[in-house]
């Protein structure tokens, strides 16, 4: 049964928000409550291993950075890149250390899941890598919560994701995700995204788009 209450997802890869999806799918899921798919936890890639084969700092362009692990409020920690200071820096590890970070020339953007690559042409990708690689086996877990949000549309859903982690940047239908009941899956289809592509997601609510269009309507009344 539909309601009128729409819950909106966008999904956006990091760095790709010129890039939004043209047309609208909308699931309607079932009032039956979400009891016999096993819950899906996004667990945030840990920013250690990560970490562990990159150096703590990094300069891009003529700017300084620091790599660090910041915690987050739900637990787990985040990779975060802190504009520092060459002095300090001396300070902290000596004249000559300066020489030996890694100098690139500036940013980009560059999601691939299969051939990634952390720098380009001397520009540092700023899509991060997964850790996990597809592999062929049982995953009847997933395989339920998939029919549980699509239902009849369920090759629709498997050719969603598929196409998310084989073709990133190809643009796809946003999804509209509806029911009358809490506890129906909408949280941990988002949650299972977030476990695929670790930081890569970010979800907007829609506070983030009230508040972007302020910024917005500030920024013109000021020209």
């Amino acid at each position: 049964m539909e309601t009128n209450l729409f819950f909106p997802v966008k999904l956006l890869l990091n760095g790709h928000i010129n890039n939004w999806f043209q047309a609208v799918v909308k699931i309607v899921i079932q009032q039956s409550a979400f009891r016999n798919v096993s819950n899906v936890n996004a667990k945030t890639m840990s920013t250690k291993e990560t970490l562990k084969n990159e150096s703590p700092f990094v300069r891009v362009g003529t700017t300084l950075y620091k790599i660090v692990s910041q915690p987050r409020l739900n637990g787990g920690h985040i990779k975060k890149r802190i504009v520092w200071n060459n002095e300090t820096l001396r300070q902290d590890y000596g004249k000559d250390y300066l020489a030996s970070v890694p100098k690139y020339d500036g940013f980009c953007t560059v999601p691939d899941h299969v051939n990634y690559c952390h720098v380009i042409d001397n520009f540092l990708n700023l899509y991060e890598p997964i850790e996990h690689e597809p592999k062929e086996g049982d995953f009847s877990h997933i395989q339920t919560l998939i029919r549980h949000i699509f239902g009849k549309q369920y090759e629709l859903g498997m050719d969603y994701l598929q196409l998310l982690y084989l073709q990133p940047v190809q643009k796809l239908p946003i999804l509209l995700l509806v029911s009358e009941e809490r506890n129906t899956g909408k949280s941990t289809f988002l949650n299972f995204l977030k476990a695929m592509f670790h930081n890569n997601v970010t979800f907007n609510t829609n506070e983030d788009f009230r508040s972007s269009s302020m910024r917005t309507g500030q920024e013109s009344s000021s020209l």
